[in-house]
């Protein structure tokens, strides 16, 4: 297959250094100190606390552009922007997309194509902070879309260089619940790649298990600067997340997609991480545009369609924009 990675960051170079080890024809989109570092050295790939001068990272080498044009049509485009970043460039991805082509959007939140194959009337309505325009969807139809779901902890110290520190996860699905010649396909590429590749018949309910589960460490932690393991040993705090979580779960099952587990249970996961410092707190740390319409507001514009109260969730949410468009990371 020809796969273009669009989005070489933490999540983007770490799939896209596994695929070209595993034999795979990759390349991607990349600009400024990413696009420099991994044309003179490859895209080095580090596990979690090894130093970056030791023998055992892992160096690939993959073909760079930076344009959708010098790439051409691709069989599989691999979309892992920071969610802030996937309107500006939607648009421009034309030249990738054949007839055939199949969009892996490798992404945090409530994506564009979320509700098609879930609920008609859903899906028809306009979403302000899911793609308000409309840019998204008319540029990657949610016909192209097979769903893909990142259970994995990375980070990129510099431009380039990638730090696996936990998690081997990825699930794939249609977003109306076939099983696809198309998504097998894809599944059986991330496995040969060393990935753990599962497929479900139910994609969104894998992506809202996913965002009720960091929907509330992300902006917690970009408020205060606190690792997930302060902010789950606060009790005040982890109250405050569990009722927050409630409120999501509750939203969850009025658009059928139920919850099946505790808050608390959930905690304990989380909990293991250790200090991780959760990717919205990078960002912030990096002066980056913060991911909360995908994480959180899109959360609380979906319980006001469906008539669920989220009082936990919008104090969050004011909370964190009013943080955010101080540091100048989110839109005023």
């Amino acid at each position: 297959m020809r796969i273009a990675i669009v989005g070489l960051g933490a999540v983007g170079g770490l799939l896209a250094a596994r695929l070209a080890a595993a034999g795979e024809t990759v390349s991607a989109l990349a600009r400024g100190d990413t696009l420099r570092n991994v044309e003179r050295d490859g895209l080095r790939v580090l596990a979690g606390g090894e130093p970056e001068d030791a023998g055992g990272v892992e160096r690939v080498r993959i073909d760079v552009r930076t344009t959708p044009a010098e790439l051409g049509e691709q069989d599989l485009v691999v979309v892992a922007l920071k969610a802030p970043a996937l309107a500006g460039v939607a648009s421009t991805l034309a030249p990738l997309l054949g007839n055939d082509t199949v969009v892996v959007p490798a992404m945090n939140g409530v994506p564009w194509w979320f509700f098609h194959g879930l609920d008609p009337a859903l899906s028809a309505r306009r979403w302000e902070t899911i793609d308000g325009e409309g840019i998204i969807g008319r540029a990657l139809p949610a016909a192209r879309v097979v769903g893909c779901v990142v259970h994995l902890a990375c980070s990129t110290p510099r431009p380039g260089v990638i730090l696996h520190a936990s998690g081997n996860r990825l699930i794939f699905g249609e977003p109306d619940g076939t099983r696809s010649a198309r998504v097998e396909r894809i599944a059986a590429l991330f496995a040969h790649a060393g990935f753990d590749a599962e497929l479900s018949p139910r994609i969104q309910q894998e992506v809202w298990f996913k965002l009720w589960g960091n929907m509330t460490i992300n902006p917690i932690s970009a408020i205060t600067g606190a690792t997930t393991d302060r902010i789950m040993d606060d009790p005040l705090v982890r109250d405050f997340v569990s009722a927050t979580m409630r409120e999501a779960a509750a939203v969850g099952a009025r658009i059928g997609l139920p919850i099946g587990t505790t808050p608390e249970e959930r905690h304990r996961i989380t909990r293991r991480l250790g200090a991780f410092r959760s990717s919205m707190l990078q960002d912030v740390d990096a002066g980056r545009p913060v991911e909360l319409d995908a994480l959180v507001a899109s959360v609380a514009e979906i319980a006001r369609a469906v008539g669920v109260a989220t009082p936990n969730i919008d104090a969050l949410l004011g909370l964190a924009r009013l943080h955010a468009r101080v540091h100048g990371l989110y839109p005023q």
